[in-house]
């Protein structure tokens, strides 16, 4: 049984993972973590990550990249690995936890879901024929209207993907409406679309002389999310140190 701390259990991941762990034998929430104590969970949950005394193996965030600086501290002063989940985080942030995953266990994945890291690795493979063979690059991400950060960190990560494989060559372009030239030939442009209750839809272009190749992943529910978490959890229970993502988790 692995026992987890919900980091933004009230938020709407927070309570889709909830929801799921309870239906998974495996898996039991013992604490929660959110601003707002609004909601009447099974479990105990507190406003301040400092004030959470309840033992765990494991703490799970879907919270916001502004909590995450108190998360850390309490996560590598009570050494509990942590699956971070929270996208919009600082390069300082994600700085320190490279640098402090020599002391605990830091799972970090910009998209939870299996299939979307499926994609990252497609993509990089797709990349290295294409690209040579002349292709453009441009990723389009779509969420709902509710989304704090644009673009999103998966559209990031994918394209992080693609520039590994040229030592980070290509320059990233997120907006042209100031430029007024030819698109350069090393360059990724990400473009964002909020609206709806839209979940989550990547396509990476591919776009060559007469011919495109796309690659696409839509996540139709959370639910897809919620279950990458806790997987990520069963992974890191038990782990004292080392930086892990989602890629460790599908091998």
């Amino acid at each position: 049984m692995v026992k987890i701390i919900m980091h933004g259990c009230n938020g709407r991941m927070g309570q889709f993972i909830t929801s799921m762990a309870a239906q998974d034998p495996e898996c039991e929430i013992v604490a929660g973590i959110d601003v707002s104590d609004h909601i009447q969970n099974t479990y105990p949950v507190f406003t301040s990550v400092d004030a959470c005394d309840v033992d765990a193996d494991v703490i799970i965030d879907f919270s916001t990249a502004k909590a995450i600086d108190a998360l850390m501290d309490y996560s590598e002063k009570r050494n509990i690995p942590c699956v971070y989940c929270s996208t919009g985080l600082s390069e300082e942030q994600n700085a320190r936890l490279q640098a402090f995953s020599g002391k605990v266990a830091v799972f970090k994945s910009a998209n939870m879901s299996v299939g979307i890291n499926l994609l990252m690795k497609l993509v990089k493979d797709a990349a290295k024929t294409l690209a040579a063979a002349g292709f453009d690059m441009e990723i389009v991400e779509k969420h709902h209207n509710q989304k704090l950060d644009a673009p999103s960190g998966t559209a990031l990560a994918l394209a992080d993907s693609i520039n590994e494989e040229f030592d980070g060559a290509y320059e990233y372009v997120y907006d042209r409406s100031t430029r007024r030239a030819k698109r350069p030939e090393k360059e990724i442009g990400i473009s964002a679309v909020r609206g709806g209750t839209i979940v989550g839809d990547h396509d990476v272009i591919f776009a060559g002389t007469q011919e495109v190749v796309t690659l696409s992943h839509t996540a139709y529910s959370r639910e897809v999310f919620a279950k990458g978490a806790l997987e990520a959890a069963k992974f890191m229970k038990g782990r004292t140190s080392g930086y892990f993502t989602m890629a460790d988790v599908i091998g």
